[in-house]
């Protein structure tokens, strides 16, 4: 896929709409990036942004990080650049042993993938069926549901509790059937955390025969126990990671699914040979090398969100209190419309999840990036635009998944 400051080369339409008759599309990889895109493609022809404004926008739309690869991480894709002639299967190998000495497993429990989006959708595929259905939160992550829609599974979402984590035992009571539960945490779209006793709750009550998938893409920003350990105990369970988020390695995909050895075989055995990027792997490799990364990273992006929510607040504006590095902001009115404006104004938000309609998913950027989004929301916000922002024909949010009925 190209840049998000490109065209890209599919249409929504030839990657969205994934109905019953679209075989071939109903099995591609779901990714942010691809959604992101979507919601993107979808604004208007009046308050499209030209090329040239494109390239300076401000794109606060895809949980990206804005600090990009560590330079260890830059260093070691440079100097991997003059071999990407080769395989090289042996650096994928020793990351993995790299990786499962640093969560403290063997390397058997460990298998490399570009991202976490593969292994998320091949999960499903391997474990749901017309017999076996998909159970997520609502609003969560939606890629996993279009790999459900391909494996003819039952896509059930189950709303979050009041504080906003997973509900598992709704989510136990909604589907007997179950094939597959899918935990966010911190959940992808609001950011916040389901408990790890949660978790243990869900595997010792989840139906015989399911599995659950825990998504931590976005653990390294929050200071909180990750659910490997039940991983070590060899339970149900696969737990994804990727290198794309703290990291800043979105482009060079890199990430890993962990679980005992008979689960990864049966996702492995639904995607076959798996080759890693040679350049993805030195820069993951070279990044795990460096003990302060993490720490500091997550303290600049708890800085910046910890400024941006103290604003938001003095300005009377509801948020859902986020631990990772995007949050969703309530619009006050149907979010389309304010996404559209902001756009206007070179400032690229979030989409839009059917549950929170005057909802949109803020990434937290650099210093620079909240400051020019803070003056645009004000403009949206405070009616300099408001006439035109009323005048815009309101979309139904995500048309271009109109295509999948999700049941419930």
């Amino acid at each position: 896929m190209s840049s998000q400051n490109g065209s890209s080369p599919w249409s929504r339409r030839s990657f969205l709409q994934l109905s019953a008759a679209s075989g071939v599309a109903a099995w591609r990889v779901m990714t942010e990036p691809m959604l992101a895109q979507a919601a993107a493609s979808a604004v208007p022809a009046s308050s499209a942004m030209t090329s040239a404004a494109m390239t300076s926008a401000i794109w606060i739309d895809q949980n990206e990080n804005p600090l990009g690869p560590c330079p260890a991480a830059r260093q070691a894709v440079t100097a991997m650049a003059a071999e990407g002639g080769r395989y090289f299967t042996n650096l994928t190998d020793d990351f993995e042993k790299g990786f499962a000495e640093s969560v403290g497993l063997k390397t058997e429990f460990v298998s490399a993938f570009p991202g976490s989006s593969g292994p998320l959708h091949h999960s499903v595929l391997a474990f749901t069926s017309s017999s076996r259905s998909y159970v997520t939160a609502d609003p969560g992550y939606e890629a996993g549901m279009f790999a459900a829609h391909a494996s003819g599974a039952r896509i059930v979402k189950v709303p979050l509790t009041k504080t906003y984590a997973h509900d598992v035992k709704a989510m136990i009571a909604a589907a007997p059937d179950a094939g597959m539960f899918y935990v966010c945490s911190p959940n992808n779209p609001t950011g916040t955390l389901t408990p790890h006793a949660d978790i243990e709750y869900l595997l010792a009550n989840k139906p015989k025969g399911s599995i659950v998938v825990v998504d931590e893409a976005y653990i390294h920003f929050v200071d909180t126990p990750s659910v490997v350990d039940l991983v070590q105990a060899e339970k149900d369970l696969v737990v994804l990671r990727t290198f794309s988020k703290l990291y800043g390695m979105a482009g060079l995909r890199c990430g890993a699914a962990i679980a005992k050895p008979d689960l990864l075989a049966r996702i492995q055995n639904i995607m076959g040979w798996n080759a890693m990027p040679t350049t993805a792997v030195a820069a993951a490799t070279a990044s795990m090398a460096d003990p302060r990364l993490i720490p500091e990273r997550r303290h600049i992006n708890a800085e910046i969100r910890g400024e941006i929510f103290q604003w938001l607040d003095q300005h009377g504006y509801f948020y859902i209190p986020s631990e990772s590095n995007f949050f969703m902001l309530n619009t006050k009115q149907p979010a389309k419309a304010v996404i559209d404006a902001m756009a206007k104004r070179s400032v690229r938000i979030g989409r839009i999840w059917p549950i929170l309609p005057t909802y949109s998913r803020i990434t937290v950027g650099t210093r620079e990036e909240m400051a020019m989004f803070r003056d645009a929301w004000l403009e949206v916000m405070k009616g300099t635009v408001r006439a035109q922002v009323g005048g815009l024909r309101e979309a139904k949010p995500w048309r271009a998944l109109d295509g999948i009925r999700f049941r419930a």
